[in-house]
């Protein structure tokens, strides 16, 4: 099946699990797994979350990240992928001052 996220509405999610500014996302879902286009503008991030009941891995597109993984900081460019597993925690931070971050992130089912 072919998914063009360009046709799929975008969401602004302001301040998502506790983050700050706004995640814009462009998301699939089937009921079970998620694909998702995210796109974190300057100043943003997605707040510390843990998967308690399934995983989820985010390849970067464009921009640098850092990312809390449990008690560690990861850093992200493009062409890095960041696995967090069942029962982890995570944050995704747009580490920019000049550009946005974009990614791709996929919740399968556990």
């Amino acid at each position: 099946m072919k998914l063009n996220f360009d046709n799929i509405e975008m969401q602004a999610l302001k301040e998502f699990k506790g983050g700050e500014g706004v995640f814009n996302i462009r998301m699939f879902s089937d009921g079970v797994n998620k694909i998702m286009r995210g796109v974190l503008p300057v100043g943003s991030c997605i707040g510390l979350h843990t998967h308690d009941t399934d995983c989820e891995m985010i390849y970067i597109l464009s921009g640098d990240a850092r990312c809390i993984y449990d008690d560690t900081m990861e850093y992200l460019k493009p062409g890095d992928c960041h696995y967090c597993p069942k029962g982890h925690s995570h944050s995704l931070i747009n580490n920019s001052d000049t550009v946005e971050l974009v990614f791709f992130s996929v919740i399968p089912e556990q």
